[in-house]
């Protein structure tokens, strides 16, 4: 059999010219201490070549040595033709690479047979996806066979639990001969008991030890492979750069690449296809929105273009978003050339036309060329989500530019997850929705018009306990921890019983049609096989909304509370507080308008400040517990004093609370509030 000896160096030479890609780049936009890095990189890749005798590559490298060195002490970004040389000697290593076949290796001095233009290119592409993403079936295949090894140590369980067993005979048995000796001094017996007891100690250890390790070991495997099934997206990044680099320069302009969700780690199946799409749509960016350096000066916008790709996971699904801020879609062009295919192009609006051009088959390019012309651009793109079952959208605003969503389901995804547990279920929420854990006592899960409430930081949200979420018939929680999660804009009190930890886990979305609640994105397995529920924060956030309304008192609408206070931030404030909370809030300026609102609308209480010109608070508490139609009406006072004298006369006029500003504590007031307005 003959042996390939390019094995290893194919391998590290892969490596060594996709990090130089990368690096050129970022030495291009400035990037610090990047200059030395390239020629390390650069001196091993000629060096590993010539160890398996290719000359071709080691030449290559060693120009681009000498392209590099002359930059070696300068502050300043590397000019771009020098980039441009740098890159085309990259290119040509990566072609020589695409050669390496698995015969013997060429003599020293031989040239390679190169490969053919288009398979040159093709080659290219592939060994860079093959270097960033293992073989998926492989994987999967790995990983069917630790779950199926991790339930054969069930079997090892039970002997381990039999094992137990047989020790706990082996000390009464121990036990037993020893009564028996006193009698007989049979002492031999006692001995062999005694050694039988030793052995059946050291078994036990030893089968439970192997057990243990063998699990950890197993789950350690698995876990390894679960994310080895998975990729960043930040490897399409380079990808992607670069050809937006490289129609910038075939088009003269100038344009900056820009990225973001490159930390999320995706099925390599769907970054693959996706690769094709978003190839795609940034040359598309780059030809036919970012302008000429001209157009963009005389628009005033800054000279370089820029075009950004970002990846977001939006509940079982995943969004790439690619943006340019260019000169936006031609409706008006769109809509002439599509009017020869569709008369009724004339009366679409300019949604139905950009969608028309999602469709495929239309261009606006006035000319044929390797970039444009062709009008099968968007076709790639619509296969490509085709095969993923998602789909596309598009945004342009004339001047400002061009947005396009991709989005297609989430089928596999890697991500850190809060474990929370309700009974004897245990359910992962998404870390980076997360945003506090606090305590809750029964004390401060409040009952208002919009349902069950918790105040956190400053804020009223609604609370529904976890166990609720996950089965209508739970019986409601009387306190204990509570997650504060945050999704669809607005945030969320989940109620737990206990937390498991953070983990990193790999979760598959639901196949479809499978019935699950709304607020489940998908499921993870641990290493026995066995399902975890992976929660949908944004879903999760708006179902217990609902659920907190849902278990909220049906009871007549409260009262509204009326504030009284000259300060128009402490106004502000105080209502802000209450309304978060569900109370209707009133307002006056002055005591004096407080008591002539007071007699045209009956309140749950009195919020009064002290200090107020003309008359202050304690006057209004006066006249109030005076008055037939308002002496019943609770008041607290709220003021800056703190004198003893002050709490006095607080509490001889009659007001039931008195809270110091200096002392304020959201939640100790509408406490108290709440126990004030229950007594009404």
């Amino acid at each position: 059999m003959v042996q390939d000896p390019f094995k290893y160096f194919r391998v590290e030479a892969h490596e060594l010219v996709d990090q130089l890609g990368k690096g050129v780049l970022e030495l291009e936009r400035g990037g610090p201490g990047v200059l030395p890095k390239l020629l390390r990189l650069a001196h091993t890749l000629k060096g590993a070549a010539r160890v398996v005798r290719r000359p071709d590559i080691a030449e290559y490298a060693h120009a681009i040595e000498d392209a590099l060195a002359p930059y070696r002490d300068s502050n300043d970004a590397m000019p771009r033709p020098a980039v441009d040389t740098v890159l085309g000697l990259i290119d040509r290593i990566a072609e020589g690479l695409a050669t390496l076949g698995a015969g013997e290796a060429p003599a020293e001095g031989e040239a390679a047979t190169p490969a053919p233009a288009k398979a040159r290119e093709q080659a290219k592409d592939e060994d860079g996806f093959r270097t960033v993403w293992m073989d998926v079936g492989e994987l999967d295949a790995l990983l069917e066979g630790v779950t199926e090894t991790h339930a054969q140590l069930g079997a090892i369980r039970r002997a381990t639990e039999a094992m137990g067993r047989v020790r706990a005979l082996a000390e009464q048995l121990v036990d037993h001969v020893a009564l028996k000796r006193e009698r007989t001094r049979n002492d031999k017996t006692l001995g062999l008991a005694e050694d039988l007891r030793t052995l059946v100690r050291g078994l036990d250890r030893g089968l439970a030890s192997a057990q243990e390790r063998m699990e950890r070991e197993l789950q350690q495997v698995h876990d390894t492979a679960e994310q080895l099934r998975l990729a960043p997206a930040n490897a399409l990044f380079a990808f992607l750069e670069r050809a937006v680099r490289d129609v910038g320069h075939a088009t003269g302009k100038l344009v900056k690449f820009e990225s973001r969700g490159g930390d999320v780690r995706l099925d390599s199946h769907v970054l693959r296809i996706m690769h094709e799409a978003l190839l795609q749509i940034v040359r598309n960016a780059v030809a036919h929105g970012i302008e000429s350096e001209t157009d963009r000066r005389i628009a005033g916008k800054p000279q370089s273009g820029v075009v950004s790709v970002e990846v977001v996971r939006r509940g079982q699904r995943v969004v790439f978003r690619c943006k340019d801020d260019g000169r936006g879609i031609d409706v008006e062009a769109v809509r002439r050339i599509a009017m020869r295919r569709n008369a009724q192009a004339a009366n679409m609006t300019g949604t139905e036309i950009i969608q028309m051009l999602l469709n495929g088959g239309i261009s606006t390019s006035a000319s044929l060329t390797e970039l444009a012309g062709r009008g099968v651009g968007m076709d790639v793109v619509r296969s490509a989500i085709g095969r993923l079952r998602g789909s596309i959208t598009a945004e342009s605003v004339p001047g400002k530019g061009t947005t396009f969503e991709l989005t297609v389901p989430l089928t596999l995804a890697a991500t850190e997850v809060l474990l929370m547990q309700a009974g004897a279920v245990t359910v992962a929420v998404p870390f980076d929705a997360v945003r506090h854990v606090v305590h809750t006592s029964a004390q401060e899960i409040y009952r208002t018009a919009r349902g069950h409430e918790v105040v956190h930081d400053g804020r009223a949200m609604p609370f529904v306990p976890l166990a609720r979420l996950l089965d209508g018939n739970a019986p409601p929680s009387v306190g204990g921890s509570a997650v504060v999660i945050a999704g669809a804009g607005r945030q969320v009190a989940i109620g737990v019983e206990r937390l498991r930890g953070t983990a990193n886990v790999v979760f598959r979305s639901l196949p479809e049609f499978t019935p699950a609640a709304a607020i489940v994105a998908g499921a993870s397995l641990d290493a026995d096989g066995n399902p975890q529920i992976m929660l949908d924060a944004d879903n999760l956030v708006t179902e217990a909304e609902r659920h907190s309304m849902g278990v909220a008192p049906a009871a007549e609408r409260a009262r509204p509370v009326l504030i009284v206070d000259d300060s128009l931030t402490t106004r502000m404030l105080e209502q802000s507080i209450l309304e978060s909370a569900g109370y209707e809030v009133d307002l006056a300026t002055s005591a004096e308008e407080a008591l002539e609102v007071a007699h045209r609308r009956q309140y749950a209480l009195f919020l009064v400040d002290v200090e107020m010109p003309g008359m202050d608070g304690f006057s209004f508490i006066e006249r109030i517990r005076s008055d037939p139609e308002l002496r019943d009406i609770p008041a607290i006072l709220v003021t800056s004093r703190n004198e003893p004298e002050d709490f006095r006369r607080g509490k001889d006029v009659g007001a039931q609370d008195y809270v110091v500003k200096s002392e304020f504590n959201q939640a100790n007031l509408l406490g108290r509030i709440r126990e004030l307005v229950a007594r009404r």
